[in-house]
This record gives structure tokens, sequence and C-alpha cells, in this order.
């Protein structure tokens, strides 16, 4: 390991203790879900986006807002529905009759978190909108380009169980998420605190800011200081390489993947990874950071074949073979 690595260690030291004090402002609200809100923390602090799918009343929407309480930056929530438009989100011209000139009128994008709730509810053109807005960081309204805040997170929720109404974010569109959180119903005991805390008619908890926009953008270059070996290096590509060509690495799941994982998923299991390895105080990443946020930052960017849904066979389960066949620095 570097040299440097002892003064990266004092630097975490230094700012993940923000990390518990977020924990802390969100389990006000809150029950469990502890893998929901580390993969929003992961989010915030890699500088991706984050999607995530559950069925009603897993307070995927509540953990986004309570997130976004406890930073203290500008947040916005869009419903996404099936009439709305691109001008709804990004803005529009707006004609003054009595100058004879045209203002702007900025959107709801414009704002540090944005929450789109419900995003398959809304047509291709608008999720078009909100995935340029996300990858080019900019947002183009008439003749003039408008940058976006920083930071800029969009934490964007969908509903699995229903299909009709719904326009299912194409395949390509998806790979702009960093993260893809499946969310799964709480343990007996959560439940029951659950209701202990919501099931009265009045609620008001006050979630205090505890981070600034401004610590958000010093703690990514903290976050950027983590060490990774050129071993862990290796070790990621030849696990993005194993979903193109499995047979290279004696994989016998060929025909149950229709399409491997993008150079971007490369990129964000990087960055995710060194995201973790701070969130465990630590100042270098190991081969258990890569499997803990693998299936997360892999699980929308691999298409299985209908060889594999005929064998009963999901995502998660090629995903968990190639992480068992692949070779672990």
């Amino acid at each position: 390991m570097p040299e440097g690595l002892t003064a990266v260690n004092e630097a975490i030291k230094a700012s993940s203790g923000i990390i518990t004090k977020i924990k802390e402002q969100i389990g006000k609200v809150i029950v469990g879900q502890e893998k929901l809100i580390d993969g929003l923390l992961l989010g915030l602090l890699a500088n991706g986006h984050v999607l995530l799918e559950g069925v009603p009343g897993l307070a995927k929407t509540l953990s986004v807002k309570t997130l976004a309480a406890s930073v203290n930056a500008s947040f916005q929530r869009i419903q996404f529905t099936p009439d709305l438009l691109p001008a709804d989100l990004i803005g529009t011209l707006i004609y003054n009759p009595q100058s004879g000139q045209f203002t702007t009128k900025k959107g709801p994008i414009f704002a540090n978190i944005v929450l789109a709730d419900e995003i398959n509810r809304a047509p291709a053109k608008v999720q078009s909108a909100l995935l340029e807005a996300m990858e080019e960081k900019q947002v183009t309204i008439g003749d003039h380009t408008y940058p976006l805040e920083e930071p800029f997170m969009v934490l964007a929720t969908q509903n699995p169980i229903e299909q009709q109404g719904t326009y299912p974010l194409p395949e390509a569109q998806l790979d702009r998420f960093m993260l893809k959180l499946k969310i799964g119903y709480p343990t007996k005991d959560e439940e029951l605190l659950i209701m202990e805390k919501m099931a009265q008619t009045s609620r008001s908890m006050t979630i205090q800011p505890v981070i600034t926009p401004r610590e958000i953008m010093t703690v990514r270059k903290v976050v950027d200081m983590v060490y990774m070996d050129p071993k862990i290096k290796d070790y990621i590509v030849n696990l993005i390489m194993a979903t193109r060509e499995p047979a290279k690495y004696n994989l016998e799941i060929v025909d149950f993947i229709e399409y491997g994982a993008s150079p971007r998923a490369t990129i964000s299991l990087g960055i995710a990874a060194k995201a973790y390895a701070f969130m465990q105080g630590r100042g270098y990443v190991v081969p258990n950071d890569i499997k803990a946020i693998g299936p997360d930052v892999l699980r929308h960017r691999i298409i299985i074949t209908y060889e594999a849904e005929a064998e009963e066979l999901k995502v998660e389960d090629i995903i968990q073979m190639i992480f068992d066949g692949v070779e672990v620095p």
C-alpha cells in the first residue's frame, strides 16, 4: 500500500462521522431498511443516481425526503404521471407581451436532490429529458444551456407490480443509474416498531440538517483518495468482462446472458467500492467491498435470455454465479 494511506485514513476518520449523523436523523423517521439507507448514502458519496424498486408502502419516498431534509440542500419532488411534459421537468420560455421578451422559467430539476416518484408512469419524452440531465448535468431551454447545481443527485422510484399505464425504462437508459436497489418487506419486529411510531393521526418529527452541499463535495474528494490496488482494479474488470464473455472465465452461463454490462458498470463499480470502503471507515478497497455492492451496480445492466427465465433464474442468480466463478485477488 502507498505511504499516503495513513493520511487517507486520518481524512476518513475526520469526515466519516457525518455518515453516522445522517443515519441518526434518518433513524428518527425510518425503521429498519438499512440496505436502502446505505444505498442512498452510497449514491450521495459516489456522485451517482439511484433507482429504487419496491412495492408500495416500503418508505421509498419517505426515505428520500428524510435524506434530503438531513442535507441542507435544495430538494424537489416530482410525481411522474402519464400527462407530464418535458417542460414540466426542465422548465420553459414564457413570453411577456408587455416587453415582447421571453423569460426563462426553470423547472424542478434545478435542485441538489431530485426525487422522481414513480418514474415509470411518465412517457419516454419525459424520461429522456430527466436522463439527459442526469448524464450531462446541464439543461437546455431555448437557446441557452444552464448547468445544474452541484451536488446533483436523482433518486427515482418505480413500482414493479403494475404494468398497465406504465412506461418501463429502456435498458440503455437504466444504465445511467449507478445503483438499482430492490426494497423488501420489513421483519416482524420492524413492523411492530413502524406501527408504534407511525400509527397515529398526527406525526411531527423534526429532522436537523447535518451537512451542507459544500461539505458533501469535500467528502467526495476524500472518497476519491481511497486507495485501490491494481489487483482490485483487475478484479473489477474481470467481473465485467465475465458478463460479456463468460466462457473465457469457465462460466457455464453463456446461454443465460443476452447482453453484458457496459463500461459504465466498470466505472460505477470502482467509484461505489471506494465509497463503500469509506463508509466502513477504511482507506483502501478490499474484494468484499466489490461483492457487497456488486449486485446493486449490476442487476439493471445485465440482460438475461429467455433460457434463463425458463430455468427460473433471476439476474441476481447470474451475478452470484459470476462472483463465485471469477478468481478473487
